[in-house]
């Protein structure tokens, strides 16, 4: 990525994290912008978001934001058009890494205790 689409994907994330924060519905799950990737020509923002709850709400989550994102863009836009010429057009996909993480880490620590276990008998 250039430094030009860093800055871009940058404002993005900081924006789209306030509108989740203050402007969206807090009836659901937790979501976390965790990272913005936008194409070199500015034209898409691929924005991934972290969902904090049960599979059904996840999954229930990430069609929300699908279905709304024309709805989410034009918030955006009254934020950042003075700024842009033109919006991106938006991408939500969830990130699952806090998901990968927390299993890695019971891995390790079931690991750890077996190991403990056999250096004991």
């Amino acid at each position: 990525m250039s430094i030009r689409t860093d800055k871009v994907a940058s404002l993005l994330q900081k924006e789209l994290s306030a509108i989740f924060e203050k402007e969206l519905p807090r009836n659901g799950p937790l979501l976390t912008v965790v990272e913005v990737k936008v194409t070199n020509d500015l034209g898409i923002a691929r924005v991934y978001v972290s969902v904090i709850g049960g599979e059904r709400e996840r999954v229930d989550a990430v069609n929300r934001l699908q279905n709304e994102t024309k709805y989410i863009r034009k918030l955006l836009s009254a934020k950042i058009r003075h700024q842009f010429r033109r919006i991106p057009e938006l991408e939500f996909y969830e990130d699952r890494m806090f998901e990968k993480a927390n299993r890695i880490e019971q891995l390790l620590k079931q690991a750890l205790h077996e190991g403990r276990d056999e250096s004991s008998s």
